[in-house]
Protein backbone atom coordinates (compact mmCIF):
# COMPACT_ATOMS: atom_id res chain seq x y z
CA UNK A 1 0.00 0.00 0.00
CA UNK A 2 1.28 3.59 -0.63
CA UNK A 3 1.05 5.69 2.68
CA UNK A 4 1.15 9.32 3.28
CA UNK A 5 2.08 11.18 5.93
CA UNK A 6 0.64 15.36 5.53
CA UNK A 7 2.16 18.32 7.27
CA UNK A 8 -0.51 18.52 9.93
CA UNK A 9 -1.71 22.71 9.42
CA UNK A 10 -3.86 22.93 12.21
CA UNK A 11 -3.70 26.20 14.26
CA UNK A 12 -0.23 25.28 16.79
CA UNK A 13 -0.75 21.20 15.84
CA UNK A 14 2.66 19.93 15.85
CA UNK A 15 2.15 16.63 15.97
CA UNK A 16 3.12 13.82 13.18
CA UNK A 17 1.23 11.03 12.25
CA UNK A 18 3.77 8.42 12.00
CA UNK A 19 6.95 8.36 13.93
CA UNK A 20 10.99 7.12 11.72
CA UNK A 21 10.47 3.69 13.77
CA UNK A 22 6.68 3.28 12.74
CA UNK A 23 7.85 4.31 9.11
CA UNK A 24 10.70 1.32 9.08
CA UNK A 25 8.15 -0.84 10.39
CA UNK A 26 5.54 -0.47 7.58
CA UNK A 27 8.58 -0.45 5.25
CA UNK A 28 9.56 -3.67 6.30
CA UNK A 29 6.14 -5.54 5.25
CA UNK A 30 6.87 -4.12 1.90
CA UNK A 31 4.56 -0.94 1.73
CA UNK A 32 6.26 2.72 0.35
CA UNK A 33 5.45 5.63 2.94
CA UNK A 34 5.71 8.99 1.57
CA UNK A 35 6.15 12.16 4.95
CA UNK A 36 5.24 15.63 3.14
CA UNK A 37 8.36 18.00 3.70
CA UNK A 38 9.08 19.13 7.52
CA UNK A 39 6.08 17.18 8.81
CA UNK A 40 7.83 15.54 11.58
CA UNK A 41 10.16 18.44 12.34
CA UNK A 42 8.15 19.81 15.54
CA UNK A 43 8.11 16.47 16.79
CA UNK A 44 11.65 16.25 16.64
CA UNK A 45 11.78 14.06 13.32
CA UNK A 46 13.59 15.82 10.40
CA UNK A 47 13.21 14.53 7.04
CA UNK A 48 16.64 12.96 7.17
CA UNK A 49 15.24 10.12 9.85
CA UNK A 50 12.82 9.12 7.84
CA UNK A 51 14.54 8.60 4.70
CA UNK A 52 16.92 6.93 6.97
CA UNK A 53 14.21 4.14 7.35
CA UNK A 54 13.41 3.89 3.30
CA UNK A 55 10.57 6.69 3.58
CA UNK A 56 10.02 9.14 0.57
CA UNK A 57 10.10 12.69 0.93
CA UNK A 58 7.46 15.37 -0.82
CA UNK A 59 7.74 18.97 -1.26
CA UNK A 60 3.63 19.46 -0.78
CA UNK A 61 0.67 18.36 1.00
CA UNK A 62 -1.09 18.27 -2.15
CA UNK A 63 1.41 15.61 -3.65
CA UNK A 64 1.16 13.78 -0.42
CA UNK A 65 -3.15 13.65 -1.02
CA UNK A 66 -2.38 12.89 -5.16
CA UNK A 67 0.01 9.84 -4.23
CA UNK A 68 -0.94 8.13 -1.15
CA UNK A 69 -3.71 5.09 -0.72
CA UNK A 70 -4.16 6.12 2.73
CA UNK A 71 -3.32 9.31 4.98
CA UNK A 72 -2.07 9.02 8.27
CA UNK A 73 -2.69 11.64 10.31
CA UNK A 74 -3.24 13.38 13.51
CA UNK A 75 -6.22 15.91 13.43
CA UNK A 76 -9.25 15.76 11.33
CA UNK A 77 -9.20 17.76 7.61
CA UNK A 78 -9.18 21.35 7.78
CA UNK A 79 -10.85 23.52 4.78
CA UNK A 80 -8.28 23.32 2.94
CA UNK A 81 -7.57 20.21 2.57
CA UNK A 82 -11.27 19.24 1.38
CA UNK A 83 -10.82 18.94 -2.08
CA UNK A 84 -7.48 16.98 -2.30
CA UNK A 85 -9.36 14.17 -0.77
CA UNK A 86 -10.27 11.61 -3.03
CA UNK A 87 -13.34 9.02 -3.51
CA UNK A 88 -12.18 6.09 -1.78
CA UNK A 89 -8.80 7.41 -0.30
CA UNK A 90 -8.59 5.70 3.62
CA UNK A 91 -7.94 8.48 5.90
CA UNK A 92 -6.84 7.30 9.37
CA UNK A 93 -6.82 10.30 11.98
CA UNK A 94 -9.22 12.09 14.68
CA UNK A 95 -11.82 13.51 13.32
CA UNK A 96 -14.46 14.28 15.99
CA UNK A 97 -17.49 14.53 13.79
CA UNK A 98 -19.96 15.03 16.12
CA UNK A 99 -18.62 18.44 16.47
CA UNK A 100 -18.58 19.60 12.97
CA UNK A 101 -20.89 19.55 10.80
CA UNK A 102 -19.17 21.43 7.60
CA UNK A 103 -16.40 18.62 8.12
CA UNK A 104 -19.09 15.74 8.00
CA UNK A 105 -20.54 16.98 5.11
CA UNK A 106 -17.16 17.49 3.06
CA UNK A 107 -16.39 13.70 3.83
CA UNK A 108 -19.75 12.79 2.86
CA UNK A 109 -19.27 15.15 -0.66
CA UNK A 110 -16.06 13.31 -1.46
CA UNK A 111 -16.53 9.77 -0.67
CA UNK A 112 -13.66 9.17 1.05
CA UNK A 113 -13.26 6.37 3.83
CA UNK A 114 -13.19 8.15 7.27
CA UNK A 115 -11.59 6.02 9.87
CA UNK A 116 -11.55 7.41 13.53
CA UNK A 117 -9.01 6.91 16.07
CA UNK A 118 -11.85 8.16 18.61
CA UNK A 119 -14.30 5.59 17.88
CA UNK A 120 -11.96 2.34 17.54
CA UNK A 121 -13.26 0.52 20.52
CA UNK A 122 -12.24 -2.74 22.09
CA UNK A 123 -14.77 -5.64 23.59
CA UNK A 124 -14.79 -3.97 27.15
CA UNK A 125 -15.11 -0.23 26.02
CA UNK A 126 -11.83 1.22 26.12
CA UNK A 127 -10.78 3.57 23.13
CA UNK A 128 -7.36 2.30 22.72
CA UNK A 129 -6.31 4.92 20.44
CA UNK A 130 -7.69 8.17 22.35
CA UNK A 131 -6.46 6.77 25.76
CA UNK A 132 -3.02 8.24 25.39
CA UNK A 133 -4.34 11.79 24.24
CA UNK A 134 -7.02 11.62 27.16
CA UNK A 135 -3.71 10.72 29.08
CA UNK A 136 -1.39 13.65 28.05
CA UNK A 137 -4.69 15.93 27.62
CA UNK A 138 -5.73 14.95 31.43
CA UNK A 139 -2.12 15.87 32.75
CA UNK A 140 -1.64 18.85 30.89
CA UNK A 141 -5.06 20.17 31.93
CA UNK A 142 -3.42 20.31 35.42
CA UNK A 143 -0.76 21.94 33.83
CA UNK A 144 -2.03 24.71 32.29
CA UNK A 145 -4.70 25.27 34.69
CA UNK A 146 -2.54 26.02 37.43
CA UNK A 147 -1.09 28.59 35.13
CA UNK A 148 -4.25 30.18 34.40
CA UNK A 149 -4.85 30.62 38.55
CA UNK A 150 -1.92 32.92 38.11
CA UNK A 151 -3.22 36.29 38.45
CA UNK A 152 -1.43 37.80 35.18
CA UNK A 153 -3.15 35.52 33.32
CA UNK A 154 -6.65 36.68 34.49
CA UNK A 155 -7.17 34.01 37.37
CA UNK A 156 -7.42 34.18 41.15
CA UNK A 157 -3.88 34.55 42.39
CA UNK A 158 -4.09 30.82 43.54
CA UNK A 159 -1.29 28.60 44.03
CA UNK A 160 -2.47 25.20 42.88
CA UNK A 161 -0.48 22.98 46.18
CA UNK A 162 -0.68 26.14 48.58
CA UNK A 163 2.09 26.36 50.95
CA UNK A 164 2.37 25.42 54.59
CA UNK A 165 -0.03 27.88 56.76
CA UNK A 166 -2.34 28.71 53.50
CA UNK A 167 -4.78 26.30 51.97
CA UNK A 168 -4.58 24.86 48.24
CA UNK A 169 -6.70 25.46 45.27
CA UNK A 170 -9.74 23.44 45.20
CA UNK A 171 -10.11 21.14 41.60
CA UNK A 172 -13.33 20.00 40.50
CA UNK A 173 -12.88 17.12 38.06
CA UNK A 174 -15.76 16.71 36.32
CA UNK A 175 -15.56 12.45 34.46
CA UNK A 176 -13.72 9.83 36.10
CA UNK A 177 -12.21 8.22 32.78
CA UNK A 178 -8.84 8.25 31.40
CA UNK A 179 -8.34 12.14 31.19
CA UNK A 180 -10.15 12.74 34.52
CA UNK A 181 -8.08 10.15 36.76
CA UNK A 182 -4.70 11.87 35.29
CA UNK A 183 -5.95 14.72 35.96
CA UNK A 184 -6.82 14.04 39.45
CA UNK A 185 -3.18 12.23 39.70
CA UNK A 186 -1.43 15.36 38.65
CA UNK A 187 -3.56 17.45 40.87
CA UNK A 188 -2.79 15.97 43.69
CA UNK A 189 0.03 15.42 42.88
CA UNK A 190 0.57 19.35 42.90
CA UNK A 191 -1.14 19.11 46.60
CA UNK A 192 -4.49 20.51 45.26
CA UNK A 193 -7.60 19.67 47.22
CA UNK A 194 -8.57 17.31 44.76
CA UNK A 195 -12.67 16.00 44.07
CA UNK A 196 -13.46 13.63 41.04
CA UNK A 197 -17.12 12.78 39.56
CA UNK A 198 -18.94 10.31 37.80
CA UNK A 199 -22.02 8.84 37.45
CA UNK A 200 -21.22 5.17 37.14
CA UNK A 201 -20.68 3.74 40.82
CA UNK A 202 -17.94 0.89 40.44
CA UNK A 203 -15.51 3.50 38.38
CA UNK A 204 -15.68 6.09 41.57
CA UNK A 205 -14.96 3.06 43.92
CA UNK A 206 -11.91 2.20 41.62
CA UNK A 207 -10.79 5.72 41.77
CA UNK A 208 -11.36 6.27 45.39
CA UNK A 209 -8.94 2.71 46.03
CA UNK A 210 -6.29 3.79 43.54
CA UNK A 211 -6.16 7.57 43.52
CA UNK A 212 -4.13 9.47 46.50
CA UNK A 213 -5.65 10.28 49.43
CA UNK A 214 -5.96 13.70 48.70
CA UNK A 215 -8.90 13.09 46.08
CA UNK A 216 -12.71 12.72 46.68
CA UNK A 217 -15.43 11.11 44.98
CA UNK A 218 -18.59 12.14 44.28
CA UNK A 219 -21.32 10.94 42.58
CA UNK A 220 -22.26 13.19 39.59
CA UNK A 221 -25.52 15.11 39.71
CA UNK A 222 -26.12 18.98 38.42
CA UNK A 223 -27.53 19.53 42.36
CA UNK A 224 -24.48 18.27 43.76
CA UNK A 225 -21.48 19.99 41.45
CA UNK A 226 -24.14 23.61 42.14
CA UNK A 227 -22.99 23.14 45.28
CA UNK A 228 -19.12 22.63 44.70
CA UNK A 229 -18.78 25.44 42.35
CA UNK A 230 -18.78 28.71 44.59
CA UNK A 231 -15.92 28.15 46.40
CA UNK A 232 -13.93 25.70 43.46
CA UNK A 233 -10.80 27.53 42.00
CA UNK A 234 -9.92 25.30 38.91
CA UNK A 235 -12.69 23.13 36.62
CA UNK A 236 -12.06 20.32 34.53
CA UNK A 237 -14.67 18.82 32.05
CA UNK A 238 -13.71 15.68 31.04
CA UNK A 239 -17.35 13.61 30.08
CA UNK A 240 -17.06 11.73 26.82
CA UNK A 241 -19.85 9.77 25.10
CA UNK A 242 -17.86 8.38 22.31
CA UNK A 243 -18.88 9.64 18.92
CA UNK A 244 -21.68 11.59 20.22
CA UNK A 245 -21.36 15.50 21.61
CA UNK A 246 -20.36 16.00 25.12
CA UNK A 247 -22.84 17.15 27.59
CA UNK A 248 -23.28 20.80 29.34
CA UNK A 249 -22.47 19.84 32.46
CA UNK A 250 -21.91 23.76 33.58
CA UNK A 251 -24.47 26.24 32.23
CA UNK A 252 -23.89 29.93 31.65
CA UNK A 253 -26.37 30.74 34.45
CA UNK A 254 -24.21 28.24 36.60
CA UNK A 255 -20.53 31.05 35.98
CA UNK A 256 -22.57 33.62 38.14
CA UNK A 257 -22.13 31.28 41.36
CA UNK A 258 -19.04 30.96 41.08
CA UNK A 259 -15.93 33.50 42.09
CA UNK A 260 -14.27 35.44 39.49
CA UNK A 261 -11.44 33.80 38.28
CA UNK A 262 -12.40 30.96 38.48
CA UNK A 263 -10.76 28.57 35.42
CA UNK A 264 -12.65 26.19 33.40
CA UNK A 265 -10.77 23.68 31.26
CA UNK A 266 -13.04 22.17 28.79
CA UNK A 267 -10.71 19.11 27.70
CA UNK A 268 -14.17 18.17 25.47
CA UNK A 269 -14.10 20.27 23.18
CA UNK A 270 -12.98 18.34 20.49
CA UNK A 271 -16.94 16.63 21.00
CA UNK A 272 -18.47 20.13 21.68
CA UNK A 273 -17.33 21.24 25.42
CA UNK A 274 -19.18 20.31 28.18
CA UNK A 275 -19.39 23.72 29.21
CA UNK A 276 -22.52 25.43 27.89
CA UNK A 277 -20.16 28.66 27.50
CA UNK A 278 -17.37 26.70 25.72
CA UNK A 279 -15.84 27.60 22.06
CA UNK A 280 -12.66 26.21 20.65
CA UNK A 281 -9.26 27.92 21.19
CA UNK A 282 -5.93 27.77 20.05
CA UNK A 283 -2.35 27.44 21.85
CA UNK A 284 -1.85 31.01 20.12
CA UNK A 285 -4.97 32.36 22.27
CA UNK A 286 -5.51 29.50 24.48
CA UNK A 287 -8.23 31.89 26.78
CA UNK A 288 -11.14 34.09 27.08
CA UNK A 289 -13.30 35.06 29.67
CA UNK A 290 -17.20 34.88 29.93
CA UNK A 291 -18.57 36.69 33.14
CA UNK A 292 -15.09 36.75 35.15
CA UNK A 293 -14.67 32.77 34.02
CA UNK A 294 -11.82 32.07 32.73
CA UNK A 295 -11.95 29.23 30.00
CA UNK A 296 -9.15 27.25 28.58
CA UNK A 297 -10.80 25.74 25.73
CA UNK A 298 -7.77 24.20 23.05
CA UNK A 299 -8.75 21.61 21.18
CA UNK A 300 -5.65 20.05 20.81
CA UNK A 301 -4.28 20.31 24.22
CA UNK A 302 -1.61 17.39 23.18
CA UNK A 303 -0.14 19.59 20.27
CA UNK A 304 1.56 21.54 22.81
CA UNK A 305 4.27 18.56 23.69
CA UNK A 306 4.48 16.88 20.41
CA UNK A 307 7.32 14.59 21.21
CA UNK A 308 5.60 13.26 23.61
CA UNK A 309 2.32 13.15 22.48
CA UNK A 310 3.53 11.80 18.93
CA UNK A 311 5.44 8.49 20.32
CA UNK A 312 2.20 7.86 22.73
CA UNK A 313 0.18 8.11 19.80
CA UNK A 314 1.93 6.34 17.51
CA UNK A 315 2.64 3.61 19.84
CA UNK A 316 -0.94 2.88 20.04
CA UNK A 317 -1.68 3.42 16.33
CA UNK A 318 0.68 1.31 14.53
CA UNK A 319 -0.70 -1.91 15.03
CA UNK A 320 -3.79 -0.55 13.28
CA UNK A 321 -2.00 1.24 10.39
CA UNK A 322 0.10 -2.15 9.94
CA UNK A 323 -3.10 -3.93 9.89
CA UNK A 324 -4.67 -1.33 6.92
CA UNK A 325 -1.86 -1.79 5.18
CA UNK A 326 -1.28 -5.38 4.90
CA UNK A 327 -5.10 -6.60 4.48
CA UNK A 328 -6.63 -3.35 3.32
CA UNK A 329 -9.21 -1.62 5.18
CA UNK A 330 -12.35 -4.18 4.25
CA UNK A 331 -10.71 -7.35 5.15
CA UNK A 332 -9.00 -5.71 8.48
CA UNK A 333 -12.35 -4.11 9.75
CA UNK A 334 -13.97 -7.52 8.93
CA UNK A 335 -11.45 -9.12 11.54
CA UNK A 336 -11.18 -7.04 13.50
CA UNK A 337 -14.55 -5.62 15.41
CA UNK A 338 -13.11 -2.82 17.39
CA UNK A 339 -11.30 -1.31 14.27
CA UNK A 340 -14.37 -1.90 12.58
CA UNK A 341 -16.17 0.94 14.93
CA UNK A 342 -13.39 3.17 13.52
CA UNK A 343 -15.66 3.77 10.29
CA UNK A 344 -17.63 6.57 10.44
CA UNK A 345 -18.08 7.57 6.79
CA UNK A 346 -17.86 4.94 3.84
CA UNK A 347 -17.79 6.82 0.80
CA UNK A 348 -20.79 8.98 0.70
CA UNK A 349 -22.57 7.11 3.34
CA UNK A 350 -22.80 7.65 7.43
CA UNK A 351 -21.63 4.34 9.34
CA UNK A 352 -21.15 5.13 12.98
CA UNK A 353 -25.21 5.98 14.07
CA UNK A 354 -23.77 8.59 17.48
CA UNK A 355 -22.63 11.19 14.12
CA UNK A 356 -25.74 10.57 12.29
CA UNK A 357 -28.11 10.68 14.73
CA UNK A 358 -26.06 14.21 16.07
CA UNK A 359 -27.26 15.35 12.17
CA UNK A 360 -30.51 13.95 11.93
CA UNK A 361 -29.62 11.57 9.04
CA UNK A 362 -29.25 8.91 8.30
CA UNK A 363 -27.15 5.90 9.09
CA UNK A 364 -26.46 3.22 6.90
CA UNK A 365 -24.58 -0.03 7.84
CA UNK A 366 -21.39 -0.87 6.08
CA UNK A 367 -21.17 -3.86 4.75
CA UNK A 368 -17.64 -5.86 5.10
Amino acid sequence: MIIGVPKEIKNNENRVGMTPSGVAEVVKQGHRVFIQHTAGINSGFPDEAYQAVGAHILPTIEDIYATAEMIVKVKEPIVTEYNLIRKGQLLFTYFHFASDRELTLAMLSNKSICLAYETVEEADHSLPLLIPMSEVAGRMSIQEGARFLEKPQGGKGILLGGVPGVKPAKVLILGGGVVGSNAAQIAAGMGADVTITDINLARLRYLSETLPKNVKTLYASELRIRKELPDVDLVVGSVLIPGDKAPHLITKEMLSIMQPGTVLVDVAIDQGGCFETSHPTTHSAPTYIVDGIVHYAVANIPGAVPYTSTLALTNATLPYVMALANKGWKKACKENPALALGLNIVEGKIVYKAVADVFGLKCEPVSL
